[in-house]
Order: structure tokens, then sequence, then C-alpha cells
């Protein structure tokens, strides 16, 4: 038999009976992953990757799996991005350039901008993101999200992501931020995000990169596609002191030590006031909602599964390819999931469904991330030092990302 026909096995018919009736409950195998998955192939230490069909209501669809285990200590994720906020490669190009021995797709982006002509998409991530236990951007706006629809009770901010004590969790990240000056302090809405809040002042740093920040001041808290603000102010600091202003957000490169901040509308307004030479201090971090245990690395997108139980109100209509991450063994093992977007397998499954999965494997959390063309799964083969795309990604080739899951071992 050959590693494509594996199947479900015993779960496989609870799942099937699940899906004639409407909808995947996965009430019947918690904590259990299928036969299918319990045999992977390694790929690394702590690290094995397998493959089976799925069941589902549109018809079968193909699943890629890595699972991760935690407690061997020569393995570690962390998350795969191209160097810069404001760009984009593909996993396989990523994974092989920070040396990772396996990875997938991560959060929703910025990918085009076709309700704002001349402005330039930026193909920044919608959700806040955290490589190396440092902040690179924090979440935009709700109603600035590229995606599907968040779920009910969900947000832009909340993240999957491994804490500095290596176990993985769900949480949610806000900004908590400050421009201090000698008149006074204001607050700090933005730390490279390609939509700021209405009224606000956001900061780019060195990590955003080159792209132009004009699509910052574009849409609303609630309407992605509305216009583009015309008050708007940016104010460049360097070393702690304005060095210089425009009416307009620029472009370019952002040297270290220098910080840009754009406003829009009464945030533009409070910007004009700085003048130049004036001494100005920016301060940034991300909030954990619930852990105090600092993420070594965390990324956007949205909980399907909380607790064991599916959130309320997850779409179970449209079907479609996806990658979402399980978190099983107390934190201590992670699911890697990216389905395949091979035409026989292109229906994939609804939102409700990868609940369900994630759960059948064995998760008691579980988060979705991009997919569609996005989502691609890579892994190594025993012996190479190269990955390899494992999955068939749904444009036919791999679509470049904003940033990923990466997989790493010392083994």
């Amino acid at each position: 038999m050959t590693r494509r026909q594996k199947r479900f096995g015993a779960a496989r018919a609870a799942l099937t009976l699940l899906t004639a009736l409407g909808a995947l409950a996965g009430a019947a195998l918690t904590g259990a992953a299928p036969a299918g998955a319990a045999q992977g192939t390694p790929i690394a230490p702590g690290v094995t990757y397998d493959e089976f069909d799925i069941p589902a209501a549109k018809g079968t669809t193909h699943a890629h799996v890595l699972t991760v285990d935690l407690r061997d200590p020569r393995v570690r994720l962390d998350l795969l991005h191209p160097g810069a906020v404001a760009a984009r490669a593909t996993v396989s190009r990523q994974a092989t350039a920070q040396g990772a021995v396996a990875g997938v797709n991560g959060d929703f982006f910025n990918i085009s901008e076709t309700q704002h002509p001349g402005v330039q998409a930026t193909g920044a991530s919608v959700g806040p993101a955290v490589a190396r236990g440092r902040a690179l951007k924090a979440a935009v706006p709700d109603g600035q999200r590229f995606g599907p629809a968040l779920p009910p009770g969900t947000s832009t901010e909340d993240v999957v992501g491994v804490g500095i004590d290596r176990r993985a969790r769900m949480d949610a990240l806000s900004l908590a931020g400050s421009i201090r000056t000698p008149e006074g302090s204001l607050p700090l809405r933005g730390l490279n995000q390609y939509a700021l809040p209405v009224g606000s002042i956001g900061a780019f740093t060195t990590r955003w990169g080159e792209v132009s920040r004009v699509r910052a001041t574009c849409g609303t808290d609630t309407d992605r596609a509305a216009p583009c603000s015309t008050d708007t102010y940016e104010v460049t600091v360097r070393d702690g002191r304005v060095v210089s202003a425009a009416d307009t957000p620029g472009s370019g490169p952002i040297a270290e030590g220098t910080t840009v901040l754009v406003g829009r509308e009464a945030g533009a307004q409070r910007l004009r006031k700085f003048s130049t030479g004036e001494r100005v201090t920016v301060r940034h971090r991300l909030v954990a909602a619930k852990s105090r245990v600092p993420f070594r690395f965390a990324l956007g997108g949205y909980p399907v599964l909380d607790d064991g139980q599916p959130l309320p109100g997850l779409d179970d209509r449209a079907s479609a390819v996806r990658t979402a991450v399980g978190i099983a063994d107390r934190g201590r093992r992670l699911l890697l999931l990216a389905l395949d977007g091979a035409p026989e397998y292109r229906t994939g499954l609804t939102v409700a469904e990868v609940a369900s999965v994630m759960r059948e494997l064995g998760s008691v959390d579980a988060f979705s991330l991009d997919g569609g063309g996005s989502s691609t799964l890579v892994a190594r083969s025993p012996g190479t030092s190269a990955v390899s795309v494992r999955n068939h990604p749904s444009d036919g080739v791999e679509r470049p990302v904003p940033n990923g899951i990466g997989v790493f071992s010392t083994g």
C-alpha cells in the first residue's frame, strides 16, 4: 500500500458518518491520532511526516502532517520570514535560508490592492509576529483583514506560537506603546502594520523593509476598501530626535536606530506639532492576554478548537485547501497540517471540518492559518540538506508568503 493510499482507519468511519450528517463533530477519537499519522516518516529527531486521505463533506481531500515533539531538546520551532515584514518568499526558500528541516506557510496577508489604485500591496501579514523572541509587528484592525470572515469572538490579535518554556499555546497579542515628547505622551497604535486605526499614529522600523508606507493610511477600521486618508503626516526620528517630516508617507529602507512615525487624521494633526531636533522616545511591546510566559515565536491566524471544543459559529459550508496547527500533550506536541491542492483533492475542508480533523489527530487546541494557494508544507528527506514541497500547491507553483512556521533540529 502506498503512502498516498493511507486512510484514517478507525477514524474514517466516524468522520464519514459525521460528514453525512452535515458537519464534523469529532467527538469519537479525541486524544488519539489516526493510525496513518502515527506511522510517520522520521524527518529529524522529534519530527515525523505523514500523509493520508480524509473523507469530507464535498469529497476526499488529502492531508500532509508534520508532528513535532517539543519534549525532544534537539527540536525547536521559530518564525519563518523573508527578512522584512513587508516582503514575501516561498516557504521552501524561507526554510532553506534559515536552515529549517520542515515548515508550513503562516498568516493571511495584504495580497492585493484592487480597491486602491496606485497603492502598492505590501505583502505584510495581518496579525502579530514574533521571531526569536523579538516583536516584528502588531495586528491590523479587524476590518482591514485579508482572508475569510473571522469566527465570532476572535480577532486579528489572535496568535499561535511557542513560549520560552518550549510549550505551544494560543493567545492574543496586543500592542502597548507610547510616543514621549517634552510636551507629553501620545499613544502608539501601530507597529510595522499595513493598516493603522483611523486617527492614530503608527511606528515603522528597519524590520518593515522598503515598501511604501502609504497603504497604512488607507481604508478604515471597519472597511478595508474605504478610500485612503487625505490627512496624513510622517515624522522621522533618528537617535531619539526628529530629523525630518513629510505630508505623505514615504518608502525605502529604514536605517537601524531610526523610527518613522506615520499619522492619519487626528494622528497626523498631532505629528504636525513636532519640530526638527525635538527629542522623541518611541516605546512598544506586544502584551499577551493570558500567558505571562514570553513567546519565542508567534504568528497570526484564528483559533478553531479551544480546550477540545470547536469554537461556536465555525463555517461549515465553504470548503477550501487549508493549513492548520494543532496543539497536544499540554503544548509539548504540535501538528502542522497542510491540505493538498491537486485537482482531485482541491475541494478541501470547511473550517468546521478542520477543527474536527485536528481533534481527531489528538489536538486539544487548533489554529487556522492561510489557505488556498498559500497552503504549503515542506520537509527535508532523510540524508538530504534541502527541503522539498510535499503537498501540491493549488496555484500549481509555490506562492510567496510573508511568514510561516519553521521546524529546526540540531540532530
